[in-house]
């Protein structure tokens, strides 16, 4: 139940504008935070989001508008006067010192002295293991940051939040490399949060999680507002409509397509260690869902498909023919191609341009005893831009001046440019905005009616379910059920990959 008097807000912003040079990054918004509520904030990236959350948290400072803390006018010139008047941001990105112990990164800058001024270490855990039972953390003070989960490492940062009385806390993107286990203790924790009269401003691009937990919903677009309703206003579908500004009747893009011979035959496939041995096949004009916890197994059982990781045994065939993966090139060559789980660290050349990146592995497909045919290459890279949509100034333009979404198009056009038949995406929509998500859910149903054979490995079980044909669950190391996606539930999804089907009475 939320209050209706926006008087009674934790937190407001009248009619704040942002501009970054030429580009205008907010437009007169609006916004509030009401006590005992979580107010989801969604747009795709580049709507504002991140710059709004900047100036209430201090680091930024706005053109124009005004800010209210507890209906009294207030601003913030750096982060430690927002932190002073409430307010706590918890980054996608955390904020930890991994090389100091739990206890010492919750109290770092406001480290506990003795009478002598020498840091009093008993009371500094004391304090900790106070602050982590307040937020119902079953953590040790004294581990070291660096050996938590980012689950583990997050809950230490709301527990610094709430422990320094921040009545207004900022969540961005939470959930983003959480597993399913530590979303629901998350989950729990902002229920909780909630009833103690915090107010909580949820970032998230995944809708299932937005209608679990937010009492209200604003959707910004292009730095402007579109709307502020209660959630059980509008149906998930409309929210998107809003956040892209045209119709997208269904999230998730499945056509009913032919399905052709077997294009990928794997049987015993192993590393000797924590994968396998596992069975697969897919057939043209298929796409086949990888499911289950992280740490199942599943990056590595498909980096071993593309010759990126050793194996130790396993036969692998396209179509009738066997072959031995040495290499990421051999594959390619072979028609095997992978769109691995981190861009940035895995994909892209920042430094490169776009077209660069596109281009980077087919260079020796377009070139002629040693000398790359660029008109050729350059119109092939455009096409494929062009088809896939790729949002950018110029084809020269650097790639890290791309939004997520479009980033993982020009990498899923690398692939696409190398010609093959069989297509391995690795969480292909992690950290890409809902608009950029359907576009490349219609993407890889168009590789699929095409006659690609396409692998989806991905952590958003609905994603999964929506967009493939069947689904092959994985549980330490091993594939342990088969799936048909169109009938099938995340909870029997969830039953498989914890090992509890077949258990239960």
């Amino acid at each position: 139940m939320t209050l209706e008097a926006s008087d009674t807000a934790l937190l407001r912003v009248d009619s704040i504008s942002k501009a970054f040079g030429a580009t205008q990054a907010l437009k007169n918004v609006s916004f509030d935070v009401r006590p005992g509520e979580v107010h989801a904030l969604m747009g795709e990236n580049g709507a504002g989001k991140s710059t709004l959350m900047k100036i209430i948290s201090g680091i930024h400072q706005p053109d124009g508008g005004e800010i209210y803390v507890n209906g009294e006018p207030a601003g913030f010139d750096g982060p430690r006067e927002a932190q002073a008047a409430g307010i706590a941001i918890i980054h996608q990105e955390l904020n930890v010192i991994p090389e100091m112990t739990v206890a010492e990164n919750l109290v770092v800058g406001r480290e506990p002295t003795n009478r002598f001024g020498v840091l009093d270490r008993k009371r500094m855990r004391a304090d900790a293991a106070e602050k982590l039972a307040r937020v119902h953390a079953e953590i040790s003070p004294t581990a070291l940051m660096g050996s938590l989960s980012v689950g583990m490492q997050q809950m230490v940062e709301i527990a610094r939040a709430v422990a320094e009385d921040a009545r207004v806390l900022v969540l961005d993107e939470p959930t983003a490399a959480l597993s399913r286990s530590e979303s629901d203790r998350l989950f729990e924790l902002i229920r909780s949060m909630r009833a103690d009269g915090m107010g909580l401003v949820y970032i998230s691009h995944r809708m299932e999680e937005v209608w679990e937990l937010s009492d209200r919903i604003t959707v910004f677009r292009d730095g402007a507002l579109v709307t502020t309703v209660d959630r059980g206003e509008l149906t998930p579908s409309q929210v998107v409509n809003r956040m892209v500004g045209r119709d997208v009747d269904d999230l998730y893009v499945r056509s009913d397509r032919e399905v052709g011979e077997t294009v990928l035959s794997v049987r015993g496939l192993t590393d000797g260690r924590k994968v396998g041995p596992a069975d697969l096949t897919v057939r043209a004009g298929e796409i086949v869902g990888m499911v289950g916890l992280i740490g199942a197994g599943r990056t590595e059982f498909a980096r071993m498909i593309y010759g990126a990781d050793r194996r130790a045994a396993g036969d692998i065939r396209i179509g009738e023919k066997s072959f031995s993966p040495s290499s990421p090139t051999k594959s390619i060559r072979r028609g095997i191609s992978l769109l691995p789980e981190s861009r940035k660290a895995q994909a892209l050349f920042l430094e490169m341009s776009v077209a660069d990146n596109e281009s980077v592995s087919v260079l020796d497909k377009f070139s002629r005893i040693g000398v790359i045919l660029r008109k050729t290459l350059h119109r092939n890279v455009k096409s494929t831009a062009d088809r896939l949509n790729v949002k950018t100034s110029s084809l020269a333009a650097p790639i890290s001046s791309l939004s997520g979404g479009n980033q993982q198009k020009v990498v899923l056009g690398r692939a696409l440019l190398q010609g093959p038949d069989v297509i391995i995406l690795d969480e292909p929509t992690r950290g890409v905005d809902i608009g950029a998500k359907n576009e490349i859910y219609r993407i890889i149903d168009e590789l699929a009616r095409s006659g690609k054979a396409v692998v989806l490995i991905s952590s958003d079980l609905p994603e999964a379910l929506g967009i493939s044909d069947r689904l092959v669950v994985m549980r330490q190391g091993q594939i342990v059920a088969e799936l048909d996606a169109r009938s099938a539930t995340e909870e029997l999804v969830m039953a498989h990959a914890t090992g509890v089907y077949g258990t239960e009475e």
